[in-house]
């Protein structure tokens, strides 16, 4: 997860075109990304594709119940904070959604400034609690501060090599796809080439251990111990 102040990647599920482009033109004047999906089926193939820092969640898509998808979400281990965005002001429907997971809930309609205040709520929340200093044996990653040391000794790493291990510190349980890292890289420049992440994995595993990062054949690369 970003730390306040620093440009998030938001993914919007959110079918109604009007809101949605309220919402996202929103997010965009706050600094932040964002990617839209009109229906679940979209927005999976949007997460499969890519990492995001925070879903801003419709609980009525034309094509299922935002609920489900959550649980289904957070069964699998991933974590990325979920803001609901829905129609529905019961009391129950607020404590379902909060028990499949949900960091918060709004309700529709809601005022575009409350939901900035939201979105750095939920960010602030995930920057300092849980700490964002991460340690695996004597690696100490500070996902704040962008530092990294092995045994008290700083550890000097490039842009890319410091952008792939926060994406796998952020996310110590996910398995992430060659595909979702080379979108990491995208923003350095345009030329992402074929063997990009074999090149930086094996950089990262040299500085910090062979057993850093677990390759899974055929699948992607995830956080493993040095």
């Amino acid at each position: 997860m970003q730390t306040a102040g620093v440009k998030m990647r938001v993914l919007l599920i959110e079918d109604d075109n009007v809101l949605g482009g309220a919402v996202a033109d929103q997010i965009r004047a706050d600094g932040h990304g964002v990617d839209r999906a009109a229906r679940l089926v979209e927005a999976q193939e949007a997460l499969d594709a890519q990492p995001f820092d925070l879903i801003l969640l419709d609980l009525m898509l034309p094509d299922g119940r935002g609920i489900p998808f959550l649980k289904a979400l957070r069964a699998r281990g991933d974590v990325t904070p979920v803001i609901i965005l829905t129609a529905l002001d019961q009391v129950s429907d607020r404590i379902a959604g909060l028990q499949a997971g949900a960091d918060d809930y709004l309700v529709k309609p809601f005022d575009l400034a409350e939901l900035s205040a939201r979105i750095g709520a939920v960010s602030r929340r995930y920057a300092g609690n849980p700490n964002p200093l991460v340690e695996l044996g004597d690696i100490q990653i500070d996902l704040g501060g962008r530092v990294v040391t092995q045994a008290g000794r700083l550890v000097a790493l490039t842009a890319r090599e410091w952008a792939l291990l926060e994406a796998f510190a952020s996310r110590p349980t996910q398995l992430f796809t060659k595909a979702q890292l080379e979108e990491l890289l995208y923003s350095f420049d345009d030329s992402v080439g074929s063997n990009t992440i074999e090149v930086h994995v094996s950089h990262l595993r040299k500085k910090l251990g062979k057993g850093l990062i677990v390759t899974e054949r055929g699948m992607g690369y995830r956080l493993g111990q040095p």
